[in-house]
């Protein structure tokens, strides 16, 4: 043992402790089944979900399933995980990291769906979404939020955002690139769908994101509004500004939320749900209260939470969600039902 130790040295102790005792690097499944009749074994068998409840909303996993590696556990033992994800329609592969509510594995719910929130980092966004890091504490302001009954039980999907640490591409299909768009409002929906119990309706589906993943969340609601309810955008911009949208500018504007809200607007219709977060201390109030004033009407319904004190930072955005905006994206969205009413 002394041998070990003197080998190891304190950060190679660290290393091997958080490897060994944590659980990180160990496979996850997520969802457990329910065991086999009293007297059968299927344990060669695949696995199977409880069958839906009868609502007809209730999307059972699609399949196929994906390998998921614990990347980090909470405290009440949930598990945040990663795969790698081959967007079937973007052809761009990522990295994608996981989170699912105590609740999902409770039998009560085992026959239904849960709504889901796509989690979209700032900065780089590549080649990780900060969003999985609980230091950020993301997760257990939901846990503490569905406790407190202000917050849904949300299955978080946290996927990279840009292909590459040089460029922000918009979450948009940009000629000539990587198709960021259709990965983040298509393969990456897709890949929940064949993971985990989910809504097929959008009333199950909505984004949180900040600064650039808050633009990212926002256009992508108003571009899909059959498929995305809500969005919680926080300290983010409003208008595309890729470098890369050069001499692009027809496709720039179809990726431009104030002509995107304009749209809606005259179409009438559906309705989606824009809470936006700004801190006191951070600029860019001013570009959200215009748009609230020129957008926010009709199918567009918009709103502003100040976070006293807040600066522009994962800390304090989340601070705002659990101050108010988680409750406000629960109250327009989907709960998931439990067996006993």
């Amino acid at each position: 043992m002394v041998a070990l130790a003197l080998l190891l040295g304190g950060g190679g102790f660290a290393a091997w402790k958080l490897d060994w005792f944590s659980g990180n690097g160990e496979a996850v499944t997520f969802g457990k089944n329910p065991p086999p009749a009293e007297g059968k074994s299927d344990a060669g068998a695949p696995s199977a979900e409880a069958k839906p409840s009868g609502d007809p909303d209730v999307l059972l996993p699609t399949g196929p399933k994906s390998d998921f590696k614990q990347t980090a556990k909470l405290d009440d033992g949930t598990i945040i995980a990663k795969t790698r994800v081959t967007g079937a329609k973007s052809g761009f592969e990522g990295d994608v990291w996981v989170w699912a509510p105590k609740q999902y594995d409770d039998p009560k719910y085992a026959k239904s769906g849960f709504p889901v929130l796509i989690a979209l980092p700032g900065g780089n966004g590549f080649p990780n979404n900060y969003w999985a890091d609980t230091s950020l504490g993301l997760q257990k302001a939901i846990n503490e939020g569905v406790k407190a009954g202000t917050s849904l039980p949300y299955i978080v999907i946290m996927p990279v955002l840009n292909p590459d640490a040089k460029y922000y591409y918009d979450g948009s299909d940009i000629p000539g690139q990587a198709k960021m768009g259709t990965w983040i409002a298509e393969d990456v929906p897709a890949f929940a769908k064949a993971n985990f119990r989910t809504y097929k309706s959008r009333d199950g589906w909505a984004f949180m994101g900040s600064s650039s993943g808050a633009f990212v969340g926002m256009k992508t609601v108003l571009q899909h509004p059959d498929k995305f309810k809500a969005v919680i955008a926080s300290g983010g911009e409003i208008v595309p500004d890729s470098p890369l949208w050069k001499g692009h500018q027809a496709e720039m504007d179809a990726n431009n939320p104030e002509k995107l809200a304009q749209k809606l607007i005259d179409t009438k219709g559906p309705e989606v749900y824009i809470n936006f977060q700004i801190g006191t201390k951070e600029s860019g109030k001013e570009r959200m209260t215009k748009f609230q004033q020129q957008y926010g009407k009709g199918p567009i319904k918009t709103t502003i939470r100040d976070i006293q004190n807040g600066e522009h930072n994962g800390w304090h955005y989340v601070r705002g969600m659990k101050e108010g905006s988680l409750e406000w994206v629960s109250k327009v969205l989907k709960a998931p039902k439990s067996d006993e009413g």
